[in-house]
């Protein structure tokens, strides 16, 4: 069955339809340029929402921390015990961790070399994951160390390490992503950097990304004035921070897809001013045998409409396999692109794009209605 015979009970549809199939190389051309602009649209805020749920995943808890470390105007360099012990004392809903730092050289049995950073802690469990089970709570002996300088130094677990002239044993490997975050290629327990008065930092691990930031707010308000800084605090920012950020992104990326439907609208303006001045005789005959102006108003928009609503269909399906591909390759889940959250983005490309083609339309619609049916016959 054909859509003419499904369309025969709406006498402009069908009028629409037929006049769209006079010229099916302009009408496609048109319909390309609202399928580019809907895939722009649609790629772009389905690789936005990748985006979002890949940094949130590598984020992970890094949201729900405060880092303290020593301000401008303070008379230490460095973290005081007695600031640690006034921090456990105002902080008691989340874990203060205090760690040294410093650098090194180590130097395997094969004769390799690699400068690495050192941190020394004992709650080594709240602030590393390794590769075979959980970070020791008290790190008192042995060391651990990063995947990364392991694989350099050929190093095995048991392997002695040399730190400050003492002997630690490998008891861990810690996985690449939080020697990255919290720094400390090499991790020895705290008594290892002995010769260091002062912490260099404190970590704070909160509840969640809006406890790290009361806590961080509180620690401001004990430590800080606004005229000194005894204390730097540092929060990553809570998650809305994190979204806010990437709607944003959001909504230039959307920005930027729109301009095409910009452009394709022009060109769907183009082909109905074109097809109304080509059917001017045509149109001054429909309306010489009767035909209401409101019928040819609603022919040309239903064109429009149509033309919209094809590119718009179409653009819709390509955005479809394209943000699967974006969410395979961005998040490793092709699947996560039928979500709401991604998927919504093909719902609003269709709806800009019909809704670009009815206002493209709307000009040469009313110009065909109110011509003069005998200035139209004329020519």
């Amino acid at each position: 069955m054909s859509v003419a015979s499904l369309l025969w009970r709406f006498p402009s549809v069908l009028m629409a339809w037929r006049n769209l199939g006079r010229n099916r190389l302009r009408t496609a051309l048109a319909a390309l340029g609202i399928v580019i602009g809907v895939v722009a649209i649609c790629s772009l805020g389905m690789a936005t929402v990748a985006i979002e749920q890949q940094a949130t995943a590598q984020l992970g808890d890094l949201t729900n921390e405060v880092t303290v470390s020593s301000g401008p105007d303070s008379e230490t360099e460095g973290v005081t015990e007695e600031q640690v012990a006034e921090m456990r004392a105002i902080v008691t809903d989340a874990r203060v961790i205090p760690q040294k730092t410093n650098r090194t050289t180590l130097e395997a049995r094969n004769g390799r070399e690699a400068r690495v950073s050192v941190t020394g802690v004992t709650d080594a469990n709240a602030l590393y994951d390794l590769t075979t089970g959980p970070a020791p709570e008290r790190l008192q002996s042995g060391a651990l160390i990063s995947n990364g300088t392991a694989e350099r130094l050929a190093l095995e677990p048991g392997d002695p390490v040399e730190y400050e002239g003492r002997i630690y044993r490998i008891r861990g490997f810690i996985e690449s992503e939080h020697a990255f975050g919290f720094g400390g290629d090499l991790v020895v327990p705290v008594s290892g950097l002995a010769d260091q008065r002062h912490y260099d930092t404190v970590t704070i691990i909160a509840a969640d990304g809006d406890a790290a930031g009361r806590i961080g707010d509180r620690l401001d308000t004990r430590f800080n004035t606004e005229e000194d800084e005894e204390l730097r605090v540092s929060t990553f920012g809570n998650r809305a921070q994190v979204g806010g950020f990437l709607d944003t992104l959001s909504l230039a990326l959307l920005g930027i897809g729109g301009i095409s439907l910009v452009v394709a609208s022009v060109a769907i303006l183009n082909v109905m001013l074109m097809s109304t001045v080509e059917r001017r005789g045509e149109i001054g005959v429909l309306r010489a045998v009767g035909i209401r102006r409101g019928e040819v108003l609603r022919m040309i928009l239903t064109e429009a409409t149509l033309l919209g609503a094809l590119g718009g269909l179409v653009g819709a399906l390509v955005s479809l396999a394209t943000g699967m591909v974006l969410f395979h390759v961005i998040t490793g889940d092709a699947t996560a692109a039928l979500g709401w959250a991604s998927s919504r983005y093909l719902v609003y490309g269709f709806g800009f794009a019909v809704a670009a083609s009815v206002l493209s339309g709307a000009y040469p619609a009313w110009k065909a209605a109110n011509e003069s049916p005998v200035e139209a016959l004329r020519g």
